[in-house]
């Protein structure tokens, strides 16, 4: 008997509902991009330092990953391999996203962000792998790609949130003791309630493949406790498979690019529009409410795009459409600085919105390709180092030359980004994906719900 189990095949009702957990972790992600550099301001954060105080997501991603993957990777417990995992990172997540908002203190609202940050880190790529697992290769362009949609969607309501409940009735300039608007408090405690709900109907929907007796055998016959998971990361990256390698420097300029439009386009968008720097104006609020509109919008555009995409990457390749859609995000960033009207940034979101959907789902395409099965995990959470050490890299070198170099003026940082981006598509175009292969684990009849 093989010791691969056989992935049937499933509808498209059922990749939906795997990938909902998706909605979840998305939604937390979105309310740190698009409202942390805002809370820090209200707190009293210098802008320089704000790349500093992002440290927290490369930080743990760098830790945390690899380590959650390759335990995943060994887990055989009666919850599943990867199950666990998704609910203790949920929970934990749920809790920091009820206090954040309620920070009284930069050091407070800082921390929060590094349990925050670590806790979504347990659920990503323990969530990827599952993904990985479950479906067969032809259906794993699908199953990234709709993670891709939620993504978008969840990113969407994220961004949205605040201006949602602006409509609603909430007034856009009432803030609490710690000058953070209460429209932010909110869509924090919608968050917390999504980052656990979505998890768990996944889970109940589309629950693991259990275990052959052979794997379990192969995983109960490993080496236990922290240093063998560390030796088996090591192992991993010393057998890492050459598309791998050659994704790493497309990531570097990705990742370096992306951190520098989400920490600045707040601040470029309240000067360029208002005139404003100072985070206690009503011009910096508004800035921070026509961000999230912006923001609501390149992802509603990621939405649509990450199912979209599905035809043309198995046509074209998961790096040609890469590709294209960086090329398209960064010629967007590009243009941001010098557009003074709201209407017209909606324009440039287009583009980004179209390379946001494919770096949620292609690159991870490309790498289940190259893989091996048995390590999924632990290759996934590696594959997450290639995002977080280019974050740590622009967190530790951006505030250096912020003020020297890009003259304290964070429509400086965009046009960067929007370089950056298109480096990134550039070396999309070496990265060589191994060809499709079927086996006896691709099981092509989908299965029912």
């Amino acid at each position: 008997m093989s010791s691969t189990p056989v992935r049937p095949a499933l509808s498209l009702s059922q990749i939906i509902q795997m990938n909902v957990g998706f909605l979840g972790l998305q939604f937390s992600f979105g309310l740190q991009q698009s409202n942390m550099g805002p809370i820090y301001s209200y707190l009293g954060a210098d802008e320089a330092a704000l790349p500093l105080l992002s440290l927290a997501g490369p930080v743990t991603g760098l830790l945390v990953q690899p380590i959650i993957g390759a335990m995943s990777d060994r887990t055989a417990s009666r919850w599943g391999r990867r199950t666990p995992y998704f609910f203790i990172g949920a929970v934990l997540c749920s809790l920091c996203l009820i206090a954040m908002p309620y920070s009284s203190a930069l050091w407070m609202a800082a921390s929060l962000l590094w349990i925050l940050d670590a806790a979504n880190n347990v659920t990503m790529e323990p969530y990827r792998a599952y993904v990985s697992d479950r479906l067969p290769q032809h259906q794993q362009p699908a199953g990234f790609l709709t993670q891709s949609a939620f993504t978008g969607l969840a990113q969407t309501l994220s961004y949205m949130a605040p201006t949602l409940l602006v409509w609603f009735g909430m007034n856009k300039d009432a803030v609490g003791g710690n000058h953070i608007p209460q429209i932010t408090m909110a869509a924090f405690m919608i968050g917390a309630f999504l980052s656990s709900a979505t998890i768990a109907w996944s889970m109940w929907r589309v629950p693991e493949l259990p275990l052959t007796p052979e794997q379990r055998e192969q995983i109960l016959a490993q080496k236990r406790g922290f240093g063998a998971t560390l030796r088996e990361i090591w192992d991993a990256i010393m057998d890492m498979p050459k598309t791998m390698r050659q994704l790493a420097l497309m990531k570097l300029f990705q990742w370096y690019g992306m951190i520098c439009y989400w920490q600045y386009v707040v601040y470029a968008i309240a000067r360029s529009l208002y005139g404003s720097s100072d985070p206690t104006t009503t011009g910096f609020r508004d800035a921070v409410l026509d961000n999230g509109q912006l923001g609501g919008f390149y992802n509603a555009v990621a939405f649509v795009a990450a199912f979209a995409m599905v035809p043309f990457t198995r046509r074209f390749g998961a790096g040609r459409v890469h590709a294209l859609c960086l090329v398209l995000a960064g010629l967007g960033m590009l243009a941001i600085p010098s557009i003074d009207s709201k209407a017209l940034l909606f324009i440039p979101m287009i583009g980004i919105g179209l390379g946001w959907a494919s770096i949620m789902g292609n690159p991870y395409v490309m790498l289940a390709r190259s893989i091996p099965a048995h390590r999924t995990g632990v290759y996934m959470g590696i594959f997450n180092m290639f995002i977080v050490i280019p974050m740590l890299i622009q967190s530790v070198t951006l505030p250096l030359y912020y003020r020297p170099l890009l003259g304290g003026d964070p429509r400086n940082v965009l046009l960067l980004a929007g370089a950056l981006l298109l480096a990134a598509a550039v070396a999309t175009l070496w990265v060589k994906v191994p060809a499709a292969e079927s086996g006896p684990e691709d099981a092509r009849a989908p299965a029912h719900s």
